[in-house]
């Protein structure tokens, strides 16, 4: 068992992410058995959950003439458009049913408004709006956390850094996340997270 000071966080293990779904991640459903084997390890368990509303500036269907993986400027900076996915009450925004949720003490629901995207569990993509994650872990006395989930260049490394930015101990358990990899971001984002100082496990 690992120290009561250790989280667990399980980022975006949902349909839409998973093989069949609107934004799939290549074998992205075959984190499921290694990931619901390490919740038994900690005493404290999170999962996020990518909630969007299907008016969500991340959609490219809600940019005419734009297309998924196309670029556009929001008010916070540079924003890749996506299909639409997890749209808050769908099959896709479900988590896939193979994965525990019983042990979980909470569920972080993060892009739920309509003009900001947010990858991190901790902030959303202005950088600046917190998720309520941070205040929790250090309500409950955790100073390292384990992340493991989907997606690894995204929403995983997202929260990496966020986390080591504001000085908790970060493992990546790579061999319980699958990425996207969209020109490179799996190299850039394995860089930038080394770089920052999370451990990265295989």
């Amino acid at each position: 068992m690992r120290p009561a000071t250790d989280a667990l966080i399980v980022i975006d293990i949902q349909n839409d992410f998973c093989p069949g779904g609107a934004l799939a991640v290549a074998e992205g459903d075959t984190v499921v058995p290694r990931v619901n084997a390490l919740m038994d390890a900690f005493s404290t368990v999170i999962l996020t959950q990518d909630w969007h509303p299907s008016s969500h500036a991340s959609f490219a269907a809600n940019h005419p003439g734009k297309a998924p993986f196309d670029t556009v400027e929001l008010s916070y900076g540079a924003q890749t458009l996506w299909p639409a996915h997890c749209v808050q009450g769908s099959h896709g925004a479900a988590f896939h049913p193979d994965l525990r949720t019983d042990p979980a003490q909470l569920v972080i629901r993060k892009g739920f408004r309509s003009g900001i995207d947010s990858y991190s569990a901790f902030f959303e993509n202005d950088r600046a709006t917190p998720t309520g994650l941070e205040g929790y872990l250090r309500n409950r006395g955790i100073t390292a956390i384990t992340l493991v989930g989907l997606a690894t260049d995204f929403c995983v490394a997202f929260s990496a850094l966020d986390a080591a930015r504001l000085g908790f101990g970060v493992t990546v358990d790579l061999a319980a996340c699958r990425a996207i990899d969209l020109d490179g971001s799996l190299a850039n984002s394995l860089r930038a997270m080394r770089a920052a100082g999370v451990a990265l496990e295989d």
